[in-house]
């Protein structure tokens, strides 16, 4: 069988194209190895979301290059949203690799591998429009425990700093149906945890023109014997659906958690960033949640550095954040984008600005944050068990029903035992808190 290493960069939304072509490779002549000097094929799959992003991808398909000249690679394989975005440039920057798919076209990744030299085409690269299915095979590579599931793809907004519509095309949602096998296939395998990602997720299913909401999608994905915990993404915050609400309220497997990218708090940002609301009208969507769910754990994002942004506009970010008191919150720099509305506004900020105020922005959160978690020592709580810590061989890890898996803290257990196991949910009483995680012991 020939001997295949791939690389997955960037979102847990490329993550699950990866985990795809697995799927694919691993059902013809391809198995997987580890090392990359080992292998007869390097494939990349590749994440051109920001600048910092655009560089990684270049430097490990370079450096990928490098090793396919030295060692039994006979192929390297590029694909994902650098592909995408520069499209047939990168034939002649590039002439190490042998095939470049798009986001549309990596599940060609088989059919092409299988290929004689010279018989496929160099680049695939079109308007994205696949989506794959319950049909597709899939190999999860996140956790035996937890997984995350594409519920839609694409994205219709055109936000002023962003890429991905170009990159990912329009939105496209998989049917509820698709949807529970794809979930029941995971729960088979031991997933407990589902975490519902899309580029747009409060849009899922108007597309489809027949009613289908996330509301349904919730309710369906509940009934799956196994899936004792549903975690949603990337909710757009204009639109949240009453039926999402309500199963956050009333689903004792939604868990309470809601990531909603909010991107600023000054009315003059949100304009100039094409977000269609305003300060007052994100406050009462949250206000709106927390009526619903007074408890939910709120994740955010937000961009600081867009093009004009003052210190006023800033003061009122840093309030805005102090007065919303989120669980979550992650901070980008504003990256200037090709292709993007805001590539050419005037009054760019410098990046040294950018980066103080990213800081601060992330002080204040640290605050917030430490406070938060002292608050919850001496509560017992949920916790799903995933393994033994990195910190220690003596420690387990896993996370609250309130902690998203790699962007949010963790829970280190201190008490393992032959009783536990990977994948259970138990009671853990919280004895200590840092900035972002907690450390506890099982409830026996």
């Amino acid at each position: 069988m020939k001997r295949v290493h791939l690389i997955s960069l960037g979102c847990a939304k490329n993550r699950v194209d990866s985990e795809v072509m697995v799927g694919l490779l691993q059902q013809g002549e391809f198995r997987l190895v580890d090392d990359p000097a080992e292998a007869d094929v390097i494939v990349v799959n590749t994440c051109s979301f920001i600048q910092s992003a655009t560089e990684e991808s270049i430097e490990t398909v370079l450096e990928m290059g490098e090793i396919k000249g030295a060692g039994s690679c006979k192929r390297l394989v590029v694909t994902g949203c650098l592909v995408q975005r520069y499209g047939e440039e990168l034939e002649g920057e590039l002439p190490e690799v042998d095939h470049f798919l798009g986001t549309g076209e990596y599940h060609r990744i088989a059919e092409i591998l299988q290929s004689r030299s010279g018989e496929a085409a160099r680049s695939y690269v079109d308007e994205p429009r696949y989506l794959h299915d319950e049909g597709v095979p899939r190999v999860n590579s996140w956790s035996s425990c937890s997984a995350f599931l594409k519920i839609a793809e694409g994205c219709d907004h055109r936000c002023a700093f962003c890429i991905i519509p170009r990159l990912r095309g329009r939105l496209r949602s998989r049917t509820i149906p698709s949807l529970v096998v794809e979930a029941e296939r995971l729960a088979a395998e031991g997933v407990v945890e589902l975490n519902l990602v899309s580029q747009d997720s409060t849009a899922y299913g108007r597309d489809l023109g027949d009613g289908t909401g996330l509301g349904g999608l919730l309710d369906a994905l509940c009934d799956v014997n196994g899936v004792e915990w549903i975690r949603l993404h990337y909710a757009y915050p204009i639109g949240l659906p009453a039926g999402l609400l309500e199963a956050l309220r009333d689903q004792p497997k939604v868990v309470p958690y809601l990531d909603i990218p909010l991107q600023h708090a000054s009315g003059r940002m949100l304009k100039a960033m094409r977000r269609g609301v305003t300060r007052e009208g994100q406050e009462r969507i949250l206000d709106r949640v927390r009526e619903y769910v007074p408890d939910i754990t709120v994740r955010t994002t937000f961009i600081v550095g867009f093009p004009g942004e003052t210190d006023e506009d800033f003061a009122e970010l840093c309030d805005f954040v102090q007065r919303q008191r989120f669980d979550h919150l992650g901070v980008f720099a504003y990256s200037r984008e090709e292709g993007t509305p805001a590539v050419e506004l005037p009054s760019q900020v410098p990046e040294h600005v950018k980066e103080a105020r990213q800081r601060r922005l992330m002080e204040i959160q640290k605050g917030i944050s430490q406070e938060k978690l002292q608050a919850l020592v001496g509560q017992v709580v949920p916790v799903l068990v995933e393994g033994v810590s990195e910190e220690s061989d003596l420690l387990l890890r896993g996370r609250t029903d309130r902690q998203a898996p790699e962007v949010d803290g963790q829970v280190f257990i201190t008490n393992p035992s032959s009783e536990v196991r990977v994948g259970q949910i138990r009671s853990l009483k919280v004895v200590q808190a840092g900035d972002y995680d907690l450390v506890g012991e099982l409830e026996t």
